[in-house]
């Protein structure tokens, strides 16, 4: 003997449906921009000083870039937790009186300003 049992009707899902959504919050995090983190610059007549925190981050896991008037600071490959920051200042910066330190999961970049160096040159009149 054979009995036929009803089913209720059932509501399949596809078995992706609940991943779908974590996918798309990875994309949409991935594909933003890297977010700032609180930074204070205070500025005097010789220098600009950069200062944010960095907890957890070894000095020698950190790379400071200078190129003119723009700073890059990002984490190296293999650091616990990923910083990158870009910041482009009013003038040109003075490697050579710059420095950088990293206290207690603080780091501070002073960076020198560049005097800027006349290139005028005087003409006679004939």
């Amino acid at each position: 003997m054979l009995f036929a049992t009803a089913h209720p009707a059932r509501h399949y899902r596809p078995a992706f449906a609940s991943t779908d959504r974590a996918v798309q919050r990875f994309i949409a995090d991935a594909l933003q921009p890297t977010r700032q983190r609180a930074c204070s610059i205070v500025q005097d007549d010789k220098s600009y000083t950069l200062s944010f925190d960095v907890p957890g981050v070894a000095k020698d896991q950190l790379a400071i870039d200078i190129e003119g008037n723009t700073v890059r600071i990002e984490s190296r490959e293999g650091a616990p937790r990923r910083y990158r920051a870009v910041y482009e200042l009013p003038q040109d910066i003075d490697v050579a009186s710059s420095e950088a330190r990293l206290d207690n999961g603080v780091l501070t970049v002073k960076l020198g300003k560049l005097v800027p160096v006349s290139k005028a040159t005087t003409l006679n009149v004939n």
